[in-house]
């Protein structure tokens, strides 16, 4: 049994790698006495984390419990966990391959509460790509796109928004309020180019439409689209993407209704004069776009996976294992995600 999604929506967070700062960003999430918008449950290792609130000196009550299982009336102080055994134990900030196989049952037991009923909505703490695939997992190349697989849809979009962007336009609101989507992900750079095809921007965006739609209610999503090649191609001398693929499918889609600017050229497409009215950038790939947005609102934002049927948000930084176990992480990022998780479940998850 879950709760009423529009009372208090019930959000299973991940705890992602077990070394990073995921783990006691939850602690910290949990014991900081701030009202949350959710009924929030962990997923992790039960002993892992009593040890880190330990090492923290947070006063934090591990509450064992388990999907369909409603937690006890929440009360600050104490954390229900869905529990997943560590494959070995672990130590703050450092890499344990072998764990890489309990990262991925975290994830595997929010999809299943969410799509079961159990869950309204998973936030994910950060994973490491790396430690991932050195435990034997190849093919892992992120959350985004293990979360399509794992839901069985060809296409799914990453956006990230700043925290000002998250509850839809609001006159006078911040210029670093962004949301910026991506067309690729988790790409070499060598191999953008081919990935942008028609079939592909045309999903993106019919994806990031109707998600703007349904999650932020947006009746009609204004989209700013960037180019892909320098100066937008330049009519075609630095390149003829844009001539061949982006400009042809922006003019199809715009004649079925969506609201579509460009290809801008994205030095000058972030920019107040682009960006006002925009209620999201489309980049064609990871280090077009997310600079830009991380440099506006770096640990304020969310990381949002659009196009599942479940609802999915994360932090917007990585597993900082640097300053993992030290207690001066961060939790803001995490608690954007979580808030914006239920929102997005109360719209329509």
């Amino acid at each position: 049994m879950t709760s009423s999604i529009s009372n208090t929506p019930m959000v299973a967070l991940t705890t992602g790698e077990p070394a990073g700062v995921g783990p006691e960003l939850t602690l910290m999430l949990a014991s900081s006495g701030k009202p949350l918008p959710a009924t929030l449950v962990a997923i992790g290792d039960p002993g892992m984390l009593a040890e880190r609130a330990e090492r923290l000196g947070l006063g934090i009550e591990i509450e064992v419990s388990a999907p369909g299982r409603m937690p006890r009336d929440p009360r600050p102080g104490v954390l229900p966990v869905w529990p997943v055994a560590l494959r070995v134990p672990s130590h703050p900030g450092v890499l344990e391959p072998a764990n890489g196989a309990y990262v991925l049952e975290t994830l595997d037991v929010a999809i299943a509460a969410c799509r079961d009923g159990h869950a309204d909505a998973m936030v994910t703490a950060p994973v490491h790509k790396g430690a991932i695939i050195d435990g034997g997992h190849i093919g892992f190349t992120g959350h985004t796109e293990y979360l399509r697989d794992a839901c069985g849809v060809d296409e799914v979009v990453m956006m990230l928004a700043t925290d000002a962007a998250l509850h839809g336009r609001v006159a006078g609101e911040p210029r670093c309020a962004l949301r910026v989507a991506l067309a690729t992900t988790h790409l070499p750079l060598r191999e953008v180019a081919d990935a942008i095809t028609a079939t592909r921007l045309e999903r993106v965006l019919r994806i990031l439409d109707g998600d703007l739609r349904r999650h932020f209610g947006i009746d009609a999503p204004h989209i700013v689209v960037c180019g892909l090649n320098p100066h937008a191609g330049e009519d075609g001398h630095l390149g003829r993407e844009e001539l061949e693929i982006i400009t042809p499918t922006l003019a199809r889609l715009r004649e079925q209704g969506l609201d579509l600017e460009g290809p801008l050229p994205a030095d000058t497409l972030f920019t107040p004069r682009h960006l006002e009215g925009a209620d999201a950038v489309l980049a064609m790939y990871h280090d077009q776009g997310l600079p830009v947005l991380k440099y506006a609102g770096f640990g304020s934002g969310a990381n949002i996976t659009l196009g599942l049927p479940i609802v999915r948000t994360s932090v917007d930084h990585g597993t900082a294992l640097d300053l993992a176990g030290k207690g001066i992480a961060d939790p803001g990022s995490l608690r954007v995600a979580v808030a914006l998780a239920a929102e997005m479940a109360r719209r329509g998850g």
